[in-house]
């Protein structure tokens, strides 16, 4: 498999692109010949270039500023697909980044997350109900994942991490660069135990109005639903929102006033069928395999509480199923398996007739007799 500098560069070449890459990478071709023969023909001959001539690659100095831009300190990572650390839900997900720039604690990573999006422009009500569902879901141990934003995406995280929680701030320009400038502290706070700054673009990238809309494909992704805490009918929050449905995530709208414009896009939303929330407990009731979450460490995600216990040859998977569904990325956080392991053996316990797939994630089947 491509190592870290490897998979720096894949994302780098040229004519390839996300989803160009993600569908490559699913392909598991061998480093680096495989690759080679099932590449665009402009990202070959880049590979190639590089590859038998480093020195004349115009890739090479940027490599090279990167490389020093991480060496810089250790709270510093470049995840990628191989990483221990690469979060897993963002297989789901259609086009997922090449990399992840990290800049924080990638613990951050570790326990269940919920994206709280929002207008810009928030009412006092509006900054109310960001901090306070922010601060409910930090003492139930869930993490906030939003964009570091103007109005409810800071004022959720700042309320996140103030409660002694986690929360991940994904940027629409590089790690390093703090936009918008008045959140300079918010940046600096994120970079600190329980905080986390990710982006797909390189360090010193200036932040592109190109750059948000995908950008949020990256917050949902990492989540397991999304909140829309206040949204205007045009707001950039809908971008989330139809992102959520997109790639089968719950999605939450708080309720306002029909006289508030801020609130029309969340009223929109829940006419559309969006769960309404009242309180955090709206929330974890459509999210029941996550309504107790685990915490665990970004290298190996292993549950610090026992599943219950399993006996004779039970594969260990099997005690954490039951008859309510569990997703698979549950099921990665609570047992520190890979993505491919778990599948790998979810479909032998469901050969074996003991577990199956069901609408949300899969469940634990009753032997003949009724006894499970």
């Amino acid at each position: 498999m491509p190592t870290a500098r490897e998979w720096w560069l894949l994302s780098r070449l040229p004519g390839l692109g996300p989803a160009g890459l993600a569908e490559l990478a699913a392909r598991a071709p061998a480093w680096p010949e495989g690759w080679l023969a099932v590449m665009p023909r402009e990202a070959a001959t880049a590979l190639r270039l590089w590859l038998d001539h480093p020195a004349r690659s115009p890739l090479t100095a940027s490599l090279d500023a990167d490389e020093a831009w991480l060496a810089e300190a250790p709270d510093r990572v470049l995840l990628h697909p191989d990483h221990p650390a690469w979060p897993a839900p963002l297989a789901q997900i259609a086009d997922p980044p090449p990399v992840l720039w990290a800049w924080g604690d990638l613990g951050a990573l570790a326990p269940p997350r919920l994206a709280m999006v929002g207008t810009r422009k928030p009412t006092r009500e509006g900054l109310a109900n960001a901090g306070g569902f922010a601060r409910a879901l930090a003492e139930r141990g869930w993490g906030v994942v939003s964009g570091m934003a103007l109005g409810i995406d800071a004022a959720a995280q700042q309320a996140a991490l103030d409660a002694g929680g986690r929360s991940v701030a994904v940027l629409g320009g590089g790690a390093d660069v703090i936009y918008p400038a008045r959140h300079r502290a918010l940046h600096e706070r994120l970079r600190e135990p329980g905080g986390l700054l990710l982006s797909e673009h390189p360090p010193g990238t200036k932040p592109h109005p190109a750059f948000f809309p995908r950008r949020n494909r990256i917050v949902t992704g990492l989540s397991r639903g999304v909140l829309v805490v206040e949204a205007a009918e045009r707001s950039g929050s809908l971008v989330s929102a139809r992102l959520a449905g997109e790639q089968g995530r719950e999605l939450f709208a708080v309720p306002g006033s029909i006289h508030n414009p801020q609130a029309r896009g969340c009223l929109g939303l829940l006419r559309d069928g969006a769960v309404l929330v009242r309180d955090v407990d709206d929330i974890l009731a459509e999210l029941p395999a996550w309504a107790a979450p685990v915490e665990a460490t970004p290298a190996c995600p292993e549950a610090d509480a026992a599943p219950a216990a399993s006996t004779g040859n039970d594969d260990p998977l099997l005690a954490w199923l039951s008859d309510t569904p569990t997703p698979v990325d549950a099921l990665v956080n609570l047992t520190g398996l890979s993505v491919a392991d778990c599948q790998r053996r979810l479909l032998a316990l469901e050969l074996e007739g003991r577990a199956g797939p069901a609408a949300g994630g899969w469940v634990r089947l009753p032997a003949p007799g009724g006894a499970w």
